[in-house]
Formats: C-alpha cells, structure tokens, sequence
C-alpha cells in the first residue's frame, strides 16, 4: 500500500507482533534504477533489525531492471516480493502491476530475472484475473510455481473491481488445489472472525492483511493469538487508539520533519478516529490543522 506501509507504520505493527511478515510498500524497480543508484539511504528502504522477517515489494516490466532491484535490496530483505496485482490505473497503464496478467510469459521472465537477482526467497502477488472475463489465476498461479516463485498471495478480485464489491475467497481454493507452493488469502480481511472466514473458504495456508490494518494495528497480533490459541483478544478502545495515533504520528514527525509529517499523516486520522459522536468534525478539524500542539490539544480533548 504506497503512501500506507512505510517504516513507521511497519515498526507500529511490529510493537504488537514480533512474527508476521511485514512488506514495505511497493518500490518501482524503475525508481530503484533512475533514483536511487544503488544507494540504501532514503526512506522507503528503511528498516530496523526487529523488522525481519521482512519482505520488500517491487514492481516493473523489465527484467533487467527487476533483476538490478533485487540485488540492490537482497542485503536489507529476507524475502522479494513481485507485486503483479495493483490495480491502480497509473501503474497498469506503465505495463506493471496487474496488467501482467494478461501477458503471463513476460510475468515468468520476470519471476525469473528477480530469482537471478538474488538469493532470499522469491513471491509473487496477483489477483483473480483482469476483469471477471478473464479469470486466469489458476494457471496463472501454475506459471508462477514453475518459474521459481516461492508462494503467492492472491487478492480474491479482479483487476476492473479494484477494491469494490467484496472478495471471492471460495474462488481462491481453486488455487490452492492446483499449486505445490504455499498460497496465501487477501482482501478483506478486517477483523478475527473474517481472516477466519477467508482461510476456511479458501483453504489458505496463511493470511495477508492489508488495509485491515488502518486504524487498528493490533489486528494481525489478535489474529495470530487465536490461532494459537483460540481466544479472541479485544479491539483496542478509544483511549488505546488515540495513544496508537499519537505515537504514529510522533513517529512520522521524526522521520519526515514535522511540516511534511503532520500533512503526511492527515490520511491516517479517518481509521483511528471513528465511531463516535462529531468523530467527523472532528476530523475536518485535524486534517485543517498544521499546528502539532494544537492537533494533540484536540485529540487530547476526546479523552
């Protein structure tokens, strides 16, 4: 998730949970080649030894390139993961993304020229097909197997969905049964009882969580303990969240520089903040905002 997964959301996760895989948002191997030069130095790279296991995300088209990103981030990654399924329209019409699958062969190529380019673990994320015409994800998934990829995580919708209607987990099983790798569920989980549906229909061998996050990131540890367990923990309350909220953006606040870290985290307030009574006056009032003092004296004013 651009703009969403970045190191200080990645080390908020990791307060809670000190096992799942986390993913940084998606790196253009573009970017990596025209920008960054090699170099490890800027943001979106960052990371803290209590990250790993952690996977890094890039996308293209060009094998040379994927493969010349993957070797500039194998010495901070434990994984390299292959994002085949964002469906977003800059990104599709720049050939990357999901629009890879409608051309499986250059996808192989690619899966190919990333597990050249390094020695850690490769995966790859796509989703049921372009549009709801064109559902080749089970060969799709096939292609991927047979090219080196070593699991997948597939978002249960199509491409010309995007992010409406809901996620066709059951569909998903279909996957599972006709790959040797692991495979692992996506979209919509938001919450126990949905990541316990998903891996039920689908018969996963794990979860992705992605925007289920927002606001709440505890999710992934409450998941995880009633696997483990089988007792459900409780959603964080109002007063966890806001101490959640000000730690987060205290966070981006440091990384980027209080002017850029308050404006960045505008997009955050909306998942934290909701539920209760002028939560979106208040809100409006936040997003306004630029004076950090006066943003905590208004969170502090819900308490």
């Amino acid at each position: 998730m651009a703009g969403i997964t970045d190191y200080v959301l990645r080390s908020l996760i990791r307060k809670y949970s000190s096992n799942c895989l986390l993913t940084t948002e998606m790196i253009s191997s573009e970017f990596l080649a025209q920008t960054l030069q090699g170099r490890n130095g800027t943001e979106i790279l960052k990371r803290n030894p209590d990250h790993s296991s952690i996977s890094y995300q890039i996308s293209g088209h060009k094998p040379h390139l994927m493969k010349q990103a993957a070797e500039t981030l194998s010495p901070l990654a434990d994984m390299i993961d292959i994002n085949m399924g964002c469906p977003v329209n800059k990104v599709v019409k720049g050939q990357d993304g999901c629009s890879l699958m409608r051309n499986p062969k250059l996808a192989a190529d690619l899966v190919k020229a990333v597990k050249d380019g390094t020695d850690k673990p490769v995966s790859v994320k796509f989703r049921l097909g372009y549009t709801m015409d064109e559902l080749n994800f089970v060969e799709y998934g096939q292609i991927m197997q047979n090219a080196g990829a070593e699991f997948i995580t597939i978002h249960g919708r199509t491409r010309s969905q995007m992010y409406s209607g809901k996620a066709d987990w059951k569909l998903i099983s279909r996957l599972k049964e006709n790959v040797d790798i692991p495979v692992f569920v996506n979209g919509d989980i938001v919450s126990i009882d949905t990541a316990i549906e998903a891996l039920e229909q689908s018969k996963a061998d794990g979860a992705a969580i992605g925007r289920g996050i927002l606001g709440d990131p505890t999710l992934i540890h409450r998941i995880e303990h009633y696997l483990q367990t089988g007792k459900k923990l409780p959603e964080p309350d109002l007063t966890e969240k806001i101490a959640m909220l000000k730690w987060h953006l205290d966070e981006e606040i440091k990384l980027r520089g209080e002017n850029v870290g308050i404006k960045f985290f505008r997009k955050f307030y909306p998942y934290y903040l909701s539920g209760f009574k002028n939560a979106k006056v208040l809100r409006t009032q936040l997003v306004l905002e630029e004076n950090y003092e006066k943003i905590i004296t208004i969170i502090d004013s819900l308490l």
